[in-house]
């Protein structure tokens, strides 16, 4: 039997804006209870019906530049003009509780990450194609198309920094997306650096310590006669 360290596993999940990262979290989240999703911090205001504590805490620039003072943060980056963030709190008790905890977060702080812990997994999430990035950013329908333009300017350099992460998987089907995920971490799991012990017990292996036990009782006899 192999018993597995208790301690959950960090991972980083990027890639551009319009990819589907959080939508393929969430459906990982879905087959595996086992799981604690980190939620950010940003300066940028809530889009369409995203809800305050549950998609990010949206803070003022002046709360968020308060919580940098105050070390309050993991990471954090300014991307397209607004703050992005991880909060340290309850992420390292909700490892030690065995969980495998998720950040969704930009390129910028996941390579932060990379440098305070690098035993953290990096997955980078990629669209299908440039065409299907530009059309899922423009049916959101939340943002102006000089916005738009931005964030499509900024998904090719982001693209660029793929050789930086462990995995990578274009979402096309985000149940596939989703699945690919589960597979890496059961993966990972399994790595030799993170079993604690391994337990081999067979007919063959207790033959072989019984033979063990009397060959030694047997030396020990002969040890004892002389």
């Amino acid at each position: 039997m192999i018993k597995t360290k208790k301690r959950g596993i960090l991972t980083v999940i990027s890639g551009p804006s319009g990819a589907g990262k959080d939508t393929v979290v969430s459906e990982v989240m879905k087959k595996n209870n086992n799981t604690w999703l980190s939620i950010s911090c940003t300066s940028r205001e809530p889009r369409g019906k995203e809800k305050d504590g549950v998609d990010y805490y949206f803070l003022s620039k002046e709360e968020f530049e308060e919580k940098i003072k105050n070390n309050e943060l993991l990471e954090y980056a300014e991307y397209a003009g607004n703050y992005y963030g991880t909060p340290k709190e309850h992420i390292e008790e909700h490892l030690n509780k065995g969980e495998d905890v998720f950040l969704v977060i930009e390129i910028q702080g996941a390579l932060k990450i990379k440098e305070l812990l690098p035993e953290t997994l990096f997955i980078f999430i990629l669209p299908p194609s440039m065409k299907e990035l530009r059309d899922r950013l423009e049916n959101r329908k939340t943002e102006s198309k000089k916005k738009i333009i931005e964030r499509f300017k900024t998904a090719y350099k982001e693209i660029n920094e793929v050789t930086k992460y462990n995995y990578v998987i274009v979402n096309d089907e985000v149940k596939e997306a989703a699945y690919k995920v589960n597979s890496i971490l059961t993966a990972e799991k399994l790595r030799v650096d993170r079993i604690e012990e391994v337990f081999v017990k067979n007919p063959e292996e207790e033959m072989h310590e019984l033979l063990l036990k009397y060959e030694k009782d047997f030396v020990n006899k002969d040890v004892n006669i002389m």
